[in-house]
C-alpha cells in the first residue's frame, strides 16, 4: 500500500471510532447480528467469546457439520435453534433477518465457496486470511460481493491492535526517519501430522498461508509501500511426516519503490513472531508482535533503548471486538472496510509471486 493507504487506513479507522457512538444512537439498540460459519478451535474459542466485548456485534446464528457441537454452543451464546444451519442447508440462511454478516472461519479452500454463496443470500462477509487459495478465488469473490451490494472484510486482526497499530502511527510519523529495512518473522511448532492446515487441499500451502501472512501484511504496512519484486526460497524436510504436502519454513525479500527491502520468513517448525522496522534515524520492534495478547514494543537507535508504554486502546475493546464492530460499523454507514477483499487480494497476489520465486529459483517482478 502506497503512504497515502497507510495514512489512509489509520484515518479510516480513527473515524469509524469517532462516529461509532452517533451511528449506533442513528440505528437504535439493533447490534449488527453475525452468522459464524465454522465452529472450529479460532471460531469457537476465540471469536465466539469476543462477542461480549462488541459494542455493535452479537451472534445471531451458526453453521456447523456438528450438530449436537451447535447445539451446545447456541445455548451457551442464547443463539436460537431455528438459527443453526448445517453446511447443506445454509443457503436457508438468506431467510433470516437477523443475519446481517457472515463470518466465514473455515479451511482455507472452503472460503471461496461460502463468501459467494453467502453474498448470493443477501449477506455482507467478513472472511478469515488468508483471503482465499489463489488469486482467481480471489477475485470471483470480489466480484460476487459487488454484485449483491454487499461487503467483503477480511479478518486482519493486526490492523485492530494497539500495537500494531502505534508502530503503524511511529512509522509515518518518522520516528525512525527515512526506512530502509523491515524484518518479519513468525512461526509455531506444528506438531500434529493430522491437522488440516497440514493438509494441501484443504490449506492451499503451509506456514506462508497461515503465520506467513503476519508477516508480509506487516512487511506492506510498516513501509507503507507495495513490493515491486520478490526472491524466495524454501526449506522443507520432505521426511517429516507433517510436510509431505505443504512447506514448512519459507523465506523472502520484498523489494519495495523507495529502495527499503523486508525480509520475511514463515514456519511451521520453530516458535518466533517479530517485526523489526529500522530507519536511518532508529527503529521500532515489536516482539512478540502479533499475539492474541501480550505484545510488546521497543523503541530506539540501534537496540531497545525504551520500551514503549501501554499504547492508546484500539477502536475496541480488544482487537477481535475491534474488528467484528468496525465491521459492524461499515455495514450500517455504507463506508469500505479498511481491509476489504481488494488488501486480501493484494496479498493473494504476492503469495503466489513468493511461491513462484521459490520453485523457480528466480525474483519475481510484480
Amino acid at each position: 500500500m502506497e503512504l497515502g493507504r497507510r495514512d489512509l487506513l489509520l484515518a479510516a479507522a480513527a473515524l469509524l471510532t469517532a462516529q461509532a457512538g452517533g451511528i449506533a444512537r442513528a440505528a437504535g439498540d439493533r447490534k449488527i447480528g453475525y452468522a459464524i460459519v465454522g465452529l472450529g478451535s479460532y471460531g469457537l474459542n476465540t471469536i465466539l467469546p469476543q462477542f461480549a466485548n462488541c459494542e455493535h456485534s452479537r451472534v445471531t446464528a451458526l453453521v456447523s457439520g456438528d450438530r449436537a457441537k451447535a447445539l451446545a454452543t447456541a445455548a451457551r451464546y442464547g443463539v436460537p435453534e431455528r438459527s443453526i444451519y448445517s453446511y447443506e442447508t445454509f443457503d436457508q440462511i438468506r431467510d433470516n433477518p437477523d443475519v446481517d454478516v457472515v463470518y466465514v472461519i473455515l479451511p482455507n479452500s472452503m472460503h471461496a465457496e461460502y463468501t459467494i454463496r453467502a453474498a448470493k443470500a443477501g449477506k455482507h462477509v467478513m472472511c478469515e486470511k488468508p483471503m482465499a487459495v489463489s488469486v482467481a478465488e480471489c477475485e470471483a469473490m470480489i466480484a460476487a460481493c459487488k454484485a449483491a451490494g454487499r461487503k467483503l472484510m477480511i479478518g486482519y486482526r493486526c490492523h485492530f491492535e494497539p500495537y500494531n497499530l502505534e508502530a503503524m502511527r511511529l512509522a509515518r510519523a518518522g520516528a525512525a526517519g527515512k526506512i530502509r529495512y523491515v524484518r518479519s518473522e513468525h512461526g509455531f511448532v506444528q506438531r500434529d501430522p493430522s491437522k488440516w492446515r497440514l493438509k494441501k487441499a484443504l490449506s492451499g500451502g503451509g506456514s506462508l498461508m497461515d503465520m506467513g501472512v503476519y508477516s508480509l501484511q506487516a512487511a506492506r504496512y510498516m513501509t507503507g509501500e507495495e513490493p515491486i519484486a520478490v526472491t524466495a526460497r524454501e526449506s522443507t524436510d520432505r521426511a517429516d511426516p507433517r510436510f509431505h504436502e505443504v512447506e514448512d519454513m519459507i523465506e523472502w525479500t520484498l523489494d519495495f519503490p523507495s529502495g527499503a527491502i523486508a525480509g520475511c520468513m514463515s514456519m511451521y517448525s520453530a516458535n518466533q513472531n517479530r517485526i523489526l522496522l529500522m530507519g536511518d534515524q532508529g527503529r521500532i520492534e515489536l516482539e512478540p508482535a502479533t499475539r492474541y495478547g501480550g505484545n510488546r514494543m521497543w523503541t530506539g537507535k540501534d537496540g531497545r533503548e525504551q520500551e514503549a508504554p501501554t499504547p492508546p486502546p484500539g477502536p475496541g475493546r480488544t482487537q477481535f471486538a475491534g474488528q467484528l464492530d468496525h465491521m459492524a460499523l461499515s455495514v450500517r454507514s455504507g463506508a469500505e472496510p479498511i481491509v476489504s477483499g481488494e488488501e486480501g487480494l493484494r496479498d493473494m497476489r504476492i503469495v503466489e509471486a513468493i511461491y513462484r520465486s521459490a520453485r523457480e529459483g528466480r525474483t519475481v517482478k510484480l
